[in-house]
């Protein structure tokens, strides 16, 4: 609402709640022209490796969570897991690139330690792609790995069946069992970093 001849609207994009305008403006000052846009919605994660252009951002390499499937990815699209295997699908497919160091864009998003944006950064820099980040703020390895999600799942199948089956009936349709979800995880860590040694992706 305006509130003085001197009010100025904001650009279309900040009233929408989609640019942080003072932070890209510091991200181009950096100096830096590659940017890892790091992005979560209610149904997936989405990691791109930008480019700034003064003609508009050029996108270097765009991965959403959906392309795990590819990879026999059978969890869900869009927990802990997800992020970290959509971060290091990204960060190997720019590799792949030549691509060596980024800066961080996670937009709107809160910046909470252990976050799903958090986890998408550790796997791009599992994948060997320099990311300034505190390691303080990075989700830890069992979470990563989904042994939180296992081992709740093993709760509920002891205490109800009822409620195993609503929580992880997605999970069982899709022909994983939540309980083995570390060990699917790292199976399908390693193909993902199998390109490496591939051509796929170049």
């Amino acid at each position: 609402m305006a509130r003085g001849p001197t009010y100025k609207v904001p650009f279309r994009r900040r009233r929408e709640g989609k640019t942080n305008y003072y932070k890209r403006y510091r991200m181009i000052k950096s100096g830096r022209s590659l940017r890892a846009v790091i992005r979560k919605t209610n149904t997936q994660i989405i990691v791109q490796i930008m480019k700034f252009s003064v003609n508009g951002d050029e996108t270097v390499v765009g991965v959403s969570s959906k392309s795990l499937r590819k990879y026999g990815w059978l969890g869900d699209l869009n927990n802990v897991p997800a992020a970290y295997l959509t971060g290091l699908l990204a960060g190997v497919l720019a590799i792949k690139k030549n691509v060596r160091e980024v800066i961080p864009d996670i937009g709107l998003h809160k910046a909470s330690k252990g976050a799903r944006v958090f986890a998408a950064m550790k796997g791009l820099l599992d994948a060997g792609v320099n990311i300034p980040v505190s390691e303080g703020v990075l989700p830890p390895q069992e979470r990563i790995e989904g042994r939180h999600i296992a081992e709740y799942a093993r709760k509920l199948s002891e205490e109800s069946e009822d409620l195993f089956k609503r929580y992880f009936g997605e999970y069982v349709r899709r022909g994983l069992d939540p309980r083995d979800l570390p060990q699917h995880f790292n199976e399908v860590r390693a193909k993902i970093l199998g390109i490496l040694s591939s051509g796929e992706g170049t």
